[in-house]
């Protein structure tokens, strides 16, 4: 009697075939091995040969087309199961004309308020199907790379820009091409380009006039840089006008990081001679009581600032930030900060790259989101003189 390499449970055992001196593919329920025995990748022709089934079914299935029965797309994905077919990204990209990607451009991934703000933007556009390609803008300038032209190389179905970018000259050309929406900032304004951010000015004006009720006359900023930074100072310097203490508004440049906010604060908070010169207001006689700081990663190095110079926070000196990121949060830091809803900024903006990507030609738009002060430990009234 003839043996038969058939196994009970439909296996095949991959011995050699006596009659034509062939080995039989070894059928495990899971994938199939070469002779070699390395694997090789599964292909859309070995899913529809498994089921049974024409190729053209088998991309009707992973389109979750209609127009297939339901047995015959059980079948089908059955054999993906068993195969561990991975459909090809590319290829689907080429036939659908979107790859089902979005890109981002950073002003800086260091910075903890882009972690909320990508929070935001991440759980709408993952809802729809969408992934995040992130670059950043400070190696960007570093490289010398334009990261928004090369998005658009990458085929991206979207580009959000989030911060401040130095140099957009390359975002116009990219913008008019593809949907964009700028998040975290009030420039460039571009046709057809939607605008996300927080109201910066609004946001100063609570911080400042928090500080000034709580009795403080000498309050100094710590300032930023490109519009997000003139805002800030803007309502710093409107409320002291609003409450008469224009004269004693001292502003200090920063650039938006801990160090720059920690020599910004040693030149607010160091002792001034015991002389002033002719022309110096009543600011220059005596170091602040208040800081209000561009934003918290600034705050921070005003904090140690404030420490080396034998300070207490808030006894001595009362400290506000801005962003309400989560090293305000921290406990021993514990500081008072504006909330710009950056997790809000971020969902807002995808939702407006969303209805960009089916309007491309609609008016551009821009919303501002409210702020809120958020009152923690490090401010309180300041010492009698």
């Amino acid at each position: 009697m003839e043996r038969s390499n058939e196994r009970a449970d439909g296996r095949t055992d991959g011995r050699a075939d006596g009659r034509n001196g062939t080995r039989t593919g070894t059928r495990t329920g899971t994938r199939t091995s070469t002779p070699s025995g390395a694997d090789r990748p599964p292909t859309i022709r070995g899913v529809a040969e498994r089921a049974g089934v024409s190729k053209s079914l088998v991309s009707l299935v992973l389109q979750g087309s209609p127009r297939v029965s339901d047995s015959k797309r059980q079948a089908v994905l059955d054999a993906i199961e068993e195969l561990g077919y991975r459909p090809n990204a590319a290829a689907r990209s080429l036939v659908a004309r979107r790859t089902h990607t979005v890109g981002v451009l950073l002003n800086d991934m260091r910075n903890p308020w882009f972690v909320e703000v990508l929070d935001g933007l991440n759980s709408l556009l993952q809802a729809h199907g969408l992934r995040m390609l992130m670059a950043d803008g400070r190696l960007d300038r570093r490289a010398g790379q334009d990261f928004a032209r090369t998005f658009q190389e990458l085929r991206v179905d979207g580009l959000v820009v989030v911060g401040t970018l130095p140099d957009t000259d390359g975002l116009a050309e990219v913008a008019a091409r593809l949907p964009t929406v700028i998040a975290g900032n009030h420039e460039p304004r571009l046709p057809h380009t939607d605008l996300v951010a927080n109201d910066d000015e609004r946001g100063a004006r609570l911080a400042t006039e928090h500080l000034i009720g709580l009795g403080h006359r000498r309050i100094a900023h710590i300032a930023g840089q490109g519009l997000v930074g003139e805002l800030r100072r803007r309502g710093f310097e409107a409320a002291m006008r609003a409450h008469g203490l224009a004269e004693n508004a001292v502003v200090a440049s920063g650039d938006g990081t801990e160090e720059g906010g920690y020599r910004a604060a040693v030149r607010l908070l160091t002792p001034p001679p015991v002389t002033s010169r002719p022309g110096d207001g009543p600011a220059a006689a005596q170091r602040p009581t208040a800081v209000f700081a561009f934003n918290d990663i600034s705050g921070v190095g005003a904090l140690s600032a404030a420490q080396e110079l034998g300070l207490r926070t808030p006894a001595d000196l009362s400290l506000v930030g801005y962003d309400n990121t989560y090293l305000a949060r921290i406990r021993h830091l514990w500081l008072n900060s504006v909330n710009n809803a950056s997790h809000e900024v971020g969902r807002r903006a995808a939702r407006c790259l969303l209805d960009r990507m089916e309007r491309p030609d609609a008016p551009a738009g821009q919303q501002l989101v409210a702020p809120e002060l958020e009152i923690r430990g490090s401010t309180a009234p300041p010492r009698p003189d």
